[in-house]
């Protein structure tokens, strides 16, 4: 007999050997030419767990105010008034935020940090969440423990420069001093465009925005480089505007957002439908003016579930049905956030631009997020 021949008697005595075994044991014999395609038991789908009891809500409700991380003084986005109060874009969103939890945007406490703390402060729980123009990047979403819940602005670095110096491009500014704040992107940022077109500068690092404004002031540096709107901030503080301008370089991407600690992935969640429900409202129509009446009266099943009209999704949230409604009935809705403290309604005056709703004219990248 050929060993082909005899392996296979082996192969068909052990076959059958197996199924007189299984059917003794009251199973049927798998096909002898292939495994079967039924998973293991342990890997049967399972009904998905809901998301952990948020141990950060817990805390906040608890001492009876949010904690947010802001910018130390940045014209429009974070900034005290003359009476002291806190205003701007990103304190809106704080403000938002503590009116979904405790149906009152006043309990809010906000905590000034420069771009070197905001991490640490984050990490070590001395704030809930940092509201604080933070660019979106993989090394901190991914490599530092934190999670960026969404994006409130799309911005771009760029720069700043005296209009004496005539110049129209940012490759124009060979052997320049350039200010940019130390812990942010923006060193990384110039560096990589300044070597891509072989141009040579004085990068000159300072700790705070406030300080890189006073250095450009003082004309210790020939250019200052920072987010476009922040530029436009610095500018607008300045004793004559006009005599500076912001060149049409933008050298980055720069997808600003709320950033909180990777280890409460509920609280991610409250702080992403916080955001979402603000620019969904935009685009419903729904504004600080008239939620109360569209709440009683929208026959809109979008309106009506974003309102808390129908549905049950603050449970989602560990928070009442009204928390979007509250948010938006204390706050605004994300265009009048940004008319009053970036747009025609501010000092700053800025365009919409890539931070228009998806469906404006000329189109923009906000989108609302159905909830549902």
């Amino acid at each position: 007999m050929s060993g082909g021949a005899r392996r296979g008697v082996w192969r068909g005595a052990a076959i059958g050997a197996l199924t007189l075994l299984l059917a003794a044991c009251g199973r049927d014999a798998p096909s002898p030419d292939k495994a079967s395609d039924a998973p293991a038991a342990s890997t049967q789908p399972t009904e998905a767990a809901e998301l952990a009891p948020s141990a950060t809500l817990r805390a906040i409700k608890r001492r009876g105010r949010l904690n947010c991380g802001v910018h130390q003084g940045l014209v429009g986005f974070a900034y005290t008034d003359n009476r002291g109060q806190w205003r701007g874009f990103d304190v809106d969103f704080c403000r938002a935020m503590a009116a979904a939890i405790f149906g009152d945007a006043d309990a809010a406490r906000f905590v000034p940090l420069s771009a070197e703390q905001r991490f640490d402060a984050l990490r070590e729980g001395r704030v809930d969440v940092l509201w604080r123009n933070t660019s979106w990047t993989m090394t901190r979403d991914a490599g530092h423990g934190f999670v960026f819940a969404g994006i409130n602005y799309y911005d771009g670095q760029g720069f700043l420069v005296r209009r004496a110096l005539g110049l129209t491009s940012a490759a124009e500014l060979s052997g320049a001093r350039v200010c940019m704040q130390s812990g942010s992107s923006a060193e990384a940022n110039a560096a990589d465009f300044f070597r891509q077109r072989g141009v040579e500068y004085r990068p000159v690092l300072l700790k705070t925005e406030e300080a890189q404004r006073q250095a450009y002031a003082a004309e210790q540096c020939d250019a200052l480089t920072g987010d476009v709107a922040a530029l436009a901030a610095a500018r607008a503080v300045m004793s004559d505007p006009q005599a500076h301008a912001v060149l049409p370089d933008v050298i980055s991407k720069e997808p600003l957002g709320p950033v909180v600690r990777a280890d409460d992935e509920r609280w991610a969640a409250l702080t992403r439908w916080v955001l979402d429900a603000v620019i969904l409202a935009e685009e419903l129509g729904v504004t600080q003016a008239n939620a109360e009446a569209l709440r009683a009266s929208s026959q809109d099943p979008r309106v009506r579930r974003l309102l808390g009209v129908d549905g049950d999704f603050g449970a989602m949230l560990e928070l009442d049905d009204d928390w979007a409604f509250d948010a938006v009935r204390e706050v605004g809705n994300y265009g009048e956030i940004f008319a009053r403290s970036l747009g025609p309604q501010s000092t700053l005056d800025l365009a919409r631009g890539l931070n228009a709703q998806w469906n404006a004219a000329p189109p923009g990248l906000m989108y609302g997020l159905p909830i549902r």
